[in-house]
Formats: structure tokens, sequence, C-alpha cells
């Protein structure tokens, strides 16, 4: 079985979102035996904005032949992103909330995992059907401050509700979110998330 674990915090330390990931897939490898894990920093490794000619090769197994050398290994990462995501059987998420919504990187590597033919298609207008059921996707989502359902903040969160639908346009309906909040609040409040999130993670089944 694989595991595909990716950071997305620009925070190299004492990001909340990089601890609740890293203890999630340590919790998964000690309930999977011979569990393989494949680890990806978009921070330190970021994916460039994709571009339409690295989309085409991506999508349609384009020729890259008059692509310049920038262009074609963006092809090569890309083409290695998509195949990484489709044999992962779980994929863990550290994800901060950004000015409401997910990481620059993170849309980027999203990109490239959403792609008509290969990981979604049409059924009828309208009616996407995923290509990557069965998947488990875990999502560690650290947030500032308060967006639960019912807060006066609620409007504003777009990392859980874009994560749903994304991943649900590739047939991922079920997206376990772990998620820690007011984490900016102050120490107590950030400690307090913390303890609980990773107390949940501690129950996470195989």
């Amino acid at each position: 079985m694989k595991l595909l674990h990716i950071d997305t915090s620009i925070q190299a330390t004492g990001s909340i979102s990089r601890e609740m990931s890293a203890a999630t897939a340590e919790r998964l490898k000690r309930e999977i035996p011979g569990l393989d894990v494949q680890y990806r920093d978009l921070a330190v490794h970021p994916l460039p904005h994709l571009t339409a000619r690295v989309f085409a090769a991506l999508a349609q197994d384009m020729d890259t032949g008059d692509f310049s050398d920038a262009e074609r290994n963006d092809a090569v990462e890309s083409k290695k992103v998509l195949e990484d995501f489709m044999a992962a059987d779980i994929v863990v998420l550290g994800v901060p909330l950004y000015n409401y919504s997910v990481p620059s990187t993170l849309r980027a590597w999203i990109d490239r995992i959403v792609v008509f033919g290969k990981t979604f298609r049409y059924g009828g207008p309208n009616q996407p059907i995923g290509l990557a059921a069965g998947k488990r996707v875990i999502v560690a989502l650290a947030r500032g401050g308060y967006y639960a359902e019912g807060s006066a903040a609620a409007q504003h969160e777009h990392a859980e509700t874009y994560l749903r639908s994304v991943f649900s346009l590739v047939g991922i309906n079920d997206v376990e979110f772990i998620i820690a909040e007011g984490v900016a609040v102050g120490p107590e409040f950030r400690e307090t998330a913390l303890r609980g999130a990773l107390d949940t993670i501690q129950t996470l089944a195989a």
C-alpha cells in the first residue's frame, strides 16, 4: 500500500499543518505494515504555474519536441505528479489556510492531478465522473482564526470547501479533515487546537 504525503506550509519550523500531517503519516505507518511512504514538500520544491502547452502535454500526451528545456522539464514533472497521485492508495495533505484559501503551491499541484480523461470525464452535461475513486484522502488543515460552520467568518473559508469540491470531481467524496482552529489567536489557543488535532489523529483507523 502506498501513501503520498504532501506539505504546503511556507513555514519550515513551527508549522501546525506540518506537525499534523507528519503525525498523521506516522500514525498510518504504525497501523499499516509495510506502508510505502512518498513525501513531497511543495514549499521547498514548488511546481510552476500551469501553462497551456504543458497542460496539453499532460492531458493529451502531446509531443514535446519543440518545447524549451524549462517546458519539457515541467511536462515531465507534471506527468510524474499525476502518476504519483494515481499510484497512491492514501494521500495526506498538510494545508494551512492562507488568505481564506489554500496555498498557491497546492493549487499548482491540483492543476496537475485534475485532468480531463485522466482523473475525470463527463457522462453528460454537468455530470462529471471521477476516475480516481477508492483513494483515501486526509487533510490536516490549520486555520489561524475560527471558520467552522456557524461562525461569523464561515463564509470566508475556501480551503475545506474547495478541497472537498475538487476531490469530489475526481471521484473522492469522503475526504477526511483534521482541523486545528484559532492557532493564531494566542499561545494557549494554539496549544489547545494542536493538542486536540493530535489526539484526533491518534484515533485514525487504518
